[in-house]
């Protein structure tokens, strides 16, 4: 019978057997090497078992059954697995997608109908433009294939920047069935949302004060792309580390940068002149304008003032003609004469007696005080 275990069996091996090793040097191939298994020796062992668990040597119908439930219950056992706090549970079913398992135990068909994958929903990072060599010391190792990139103004410059992500907790199935590669996805898209941003953007304002705007436009850019595949990945963040012109032009850019700072700082301060002298050359305008005016509304009101006293005049005139004519005269006679030093005499008058060889002028200067007496 095929259970018995006297030796001479069909499969006794003769001589080493057709599987075993055959004497030491024959063949090209050399000697040595692992023996393959021995079928006989395996069903032996198999035997013995069978013998250690049936008296009889072999099993019955009942003993047959047993077996088969055993076996089935073992396999039904292995469908119970758990889920981490930090896991999420995604059933399947014969390849297909079936529930969302929450942490704790869980029960889902055996392999090969079921299968769990248990992805990690904590936020992880991706780096663009450079890799960690060493955790522990930071040292970093470039990628100038990742970190170059062409600006909008025809212009390189070096960017590194990292990338927080995590699975979107709604929507985890996505990210297992619709990405093969999750990290290098997600790292291809951030490469690709940041090299469109920096495209439409111009250098200077990429390497001065434009960090943020940069940040979140590649994060929205990121998310919509992801979005559009399904990959069911949440962008956390975005984060520039640096952001340089190329190692070969640094010195060159830093020259322009202090010329540049030169330029506003001689711009500020013209700017700062202006700001002093134009107020007050405005001023100093009002100023002449406002004494213009008083001139002009004096000058009208002196002129007004004579026309009102020579209609005046006229109207006393034509009342009595002699005497205000010889009223002018006398006016006109004293405001010519009124200030000269010499002494005129009528001859015709009462004048007649006085010596006309007498110095009048003179004493009218030594009665007359002068400027600064006491």
């Amino acid at each position: 019978m095929p259970w018995s275990n006297n030796s001479g069996g069909p499969w006794q091996p003769k001589n080493n057997g057709p599987w075993g090793q055959g004497p030491s040097g024959g063949g090209s191939g050399g000697g040595g090497g692992q023996r393959p298994p021995d079928i006989e020796d395996m069903l032996r062992r198999g035997q013995d078992s069978l013998r250690r668990v049936f008296p009889g040597g072999s099993p019955g119908g009942v003993g047959i059954v047993l077996i088969v439930l055993l076996g089935l219950l073992v396999w039904l056992a292995t469908g119970v697995y758990t889920v981490k706090p930090n896991e999420i549970g995604i059933e399947r079913v014969f390849g297909q997608f079936r529930s969302i398992a929450s942490p704790g135990l869980n029960y889902n068909w055996p392999y090969p109908i079921g299968r769990v994958d248990k992805p990690t929903i904590a936020v992880q990072s991706v780096e663009v433009g450079a890799r960690a060599v060493d955790g522990r010391s930071g040292t970093r190792r470039q990628a100038p294939q990742e970190s170059l990139m062409l600006t909008g103004d025809e212009n390189i410059v070096d960017i590194d920047f990292t990338v927080l992500w995590r699975i979107d907790e709604r929507r985890p199935q996505d990210f297992v069935f619709n990405l093969r590669n999750n990290e290098q996805t997600v790292k291809a898209v951030a490469e690709a949302s940041m090299r469109e941003v920096i495209g439409k953007s111009n250098a200077l304002a990429i390497l001065t004060g434009a960090r943020q705007n940069i940040e979140t436009q590649v994060q929205e850019l990121m998310q919509k792309t992801l979005n559009e595949y399904k990959a069911g990945v949440i962008v956390q963040q975005v984060q520039l580390l640096k952001v340089d012109p190329p190692q070969q032009v640094i010195n060159a850019f830093r020259d322009v940068q202090a010329a540049r700072a030169d330029q506003e700082r001689a711009q500020n301060e013209a700017q700062a002149y202006a700001n002093k002298v134009v107020p007050e050359s405005r001023g100093e305008a009002a100023r002449i304008i406002q004494r213009a005016e008083a001139e002009k509304e004096k000058m009208i009101a002196d002129a007004q003032g004579e026309a009102a006293r020579f209609v005046r005049l006229y109207d006393e005139y034509k009342k009595a003609p002699d005497v205000t004519r010889q009223r002018l005269f006398l006016e006109s006679i004293e405001r010519i004469y009124g200030g000269m030093d010499k002494i005129i005499l009528d001859q015709n008058g009462a004048g007649q007696g006085v010596v006309p060889f007498l110095p009048l002028n003179d004493a009218m200067r030594r009665t007359q005080p002068q400027p600064g007496a006491r």
